[in-house]
C-alpha cells in the first residue's frame, strides 16, 4: 500500500451535506481518512505533487442504510402488497415459517452482497435473532445492532429483554466498537412498558442508540388510542390474549412516545407514515432522529411519509430500505429516487444528505457520511458525468446502482 495521500477528482463532489462542490477533489491518506476536499484547483495548489485520479461523475461518502431487516432477505417476493398492515404481516410470518435456515442463509448472503453492491459502508439492522451478524462483519459494515424484541406478557417479556445481553454477548457484540448493540423494541403497541423501560435503560446505560417502529400506520394509532381496530383484532387472535390485558395507553403514538421518555436523541423513530403535523412539531423539539422507509411504506399500504411536513419542522430524516419482505432492494439511493420523484421540490442534495449524514447521525455514528478532514466514510463514485442542463446531484439520484463504485472503504473513528 503507498503511504502517499491519494488526490481523487470528479465533474463533482458531495460532502455529505451542504452544496455540490464542481468540478471537486478529495484527498485521503492510506487508512482511509480525509484529509481534505474542495475545488479540484484548491486541491491541487494546496498538496501540490500528488498525482490526480480522474474520474468521471460524483463522488460522495458511502450510503448508510440507517433502517433495514437483513436476516428477512430470504422474503423478497414472498408477501403480499397493497393490502394494508396486518394482511402484510400474516403474509410475511407466514413465508418466514415456510425458510428454513438454509433459505434464511442464502438469503442473509445475498441480501449483504446487494447492500455492497449498492455502497453501503453503515447500516441499522432491526434483528430478532442476531442471525445477519457474521456476514455484516465479514462484509466489514459498521452500524448498529438493534436487537428487537415483543411482548404483551409484562413479566416475560422483561425476561426476554434479560436474556438478550447473554446472547449478544455469545457474538462478542457487547464490545464490538463496530457494530454497536442495543435492545429496542418493536412497536409501542406490541411492547409491555415495563420491558420497553428495561429496553431504554439497557440502552442509555451502553451510551447506545434505541431503535422504534413509530407512526407506521393507522392501526397502530387506533390500538393505541383506543384499543380497537385491525391491529388489535389480530393480536388478539394471534397471542390468544384478550385485548384488555394489553390495553396500556390511551395517546396517539407520538405521546405515548413521549410519555415512555422515549422522544429525544438517542432514539431512532423509524416510518412516521402516520405522524400529524402537531405530532411532527414534537419529534422536532425532542430531538429524536428520524428514519423513513418509503418504498416499504408504499408497498404496504402504498402511502409515503409526510416528508414535506417534516422539512417545515426542521426534522432531517435518514432514509432506511426496511426489508426485502416489503421493498424491492437493498438499495438506499433507490428510496432516495423515489422521494426525489414524488417530492421534486425537495433539492437533490438534501436528499443526498438523507442516505450519507443524516443517516449517520441516525445510528449515532457522526464521524461516518461527511467528508471531513479525519473522518473515514467511505469514498463512492457515481459514475458518469451529468449532461447539459442537469444537475450532478440530479444526475446521480438517476443512475443504476451499476455505476456505482467504493473507491475508498469506510471505518468509524478511533474516538467514534
Amino acid at each position: 500500500m503507498s503511504e502517499r495521500p491519494r488526490l481523487l477528482c470528479a465533474d463533482a463532489v458531495f460532502l455529505g451535506e451542504g452544496p455540490i462542490v464542481s468540478d471537486g477533489a478529495v484527498i485521503v491518506d492510506p487508512r482511509g481518512a480525509i484529509v481534505d476536499a474542495g475545488t479540484r484547483s484548491d486541491m491541487c495548489r494546496l498538496h501540490a505533487g500528488l498525482h490526480a485520479e480522474l474520474h468521471r461523475g460524483l463522488l460522495m461518502p458511502g450510503l448508510v442504510n440507517a433502517h433495514t431487516h437483513v436476516e428477512l432477505s430470504s422474503l423478497r417476493g414472498r408477501t403480499p402488497s397493497g393490502k394494508g398492515f396486518v394482511p402484510w404481516l400474516d403474509g410475511m410470518l407466514a413465508a418466514r415459517n415456510d425458510c428454513d435456515e438454509v433459505d434464511e442463509s442464502i438469503g442473509i448472503s445475498e441480501g449483504v452482497a446487494e447492500l455492497l453492491a449498492a455502497g453501503t459502508v453503515a447500516i441499522g439492522e432491526v434483528t430478532n435473532t442476531l442471525a445477519a451478524v457474521p456476514a455484516l462483519r465479514r462484509a466489514g459494515l459498521v452500524g448498529c445492532v438493534f436487537h428487537e424484541v415483543f411482548g404483551l406478557d409484562g413479566p416475560k417479556t422483561v425476561a426476554r429483554v434479560e436474556a438478550l445481553a447473554r446472547e449478544a454477548e455469545a457474538l462478542g457484540l457487547l464490545d464490538d466498537r463496530s457494530l454497536r448493540w442495543a435492545p429496542s423494541p418493536h412497536t409501542l403497541h406490541t411492547t409491555h412498558p415495563l420491558a420497553i423501560e428495561a429496553m431504554a435503560r439497557i440502552a442509555r446505560d451502553r451510551g447506545a442508540q434505541m431503535s422504534l417502529h413509530l407512526a407506521e400506520h393507522p392501526a397502530e394509532r387506533w390500538a393505541l388510542q383506543s384499543g380497537t381496530g385491525p391491529m388489535v383484532d389480530w393480536l388478539e387472535r394471534r397471542t390468544q390474549t384478550p385485548r384488555e390485558a394489553f390495553r396500556w395507553h390511551t395517546d396517539g403514538p407520538i405521546l405515548t412516545a413521549k410519555t415512555l421518555g422515549l422522544l429525544r436523541a438517542d432514539v431512532t423513530a423509524v416510518h412516521l407514515t402516520d405522524a400529524q403535523p402537531h405530532e411532527l412539531d414534537l419529534v422536532a423539539e425532542s430531538g429524536a432522529r428520524v428514519v423513513l422507509c418509503p418504498r416499504s411504506n408504499l408497498f404496504i399500504e402504498m402511502r409515503l411519509p409526510p416528508l414535506l411536513a417534516m422539512r417545515r419542522a426542521g426534522i432531517e430524516p435518514a432514509l432506511g430500505t426496511d426489508s426485502l419482505a416489503s421493498c424491492p432492494t437493498l438499495d438506499v439511493l433507490a428510496e432516495a429516487k423515489v422521494l426525489h420523484e414524488r417530492f421534486p421540490d425537495v433539492p437533490p442534495e438534501v436528499l443526498l444528505a438523507m442516505v450519507t449524514s443524516y443517516g449517520a447521525r441516525a445510528l449515532g455514528f457522526g464521524s461516518m457520511g461527511r467528508l471531513v478532514k479525519g473522518t473515514r466514510p467511505g469514498i463512492l463514485l457515481v459514475e458518469g458525468a451529468p449532461p447539459a442542463g442537469l444537475d450532478a446531484a440530479r444526475h446521480a439520484l438517476r443512475q443504476p446502482m451499476s455505476k456505482r463504485h467504493l473507491l475508498v472503504s469506510a471505518s468509524p473513528n478511533d474516538e467514534a
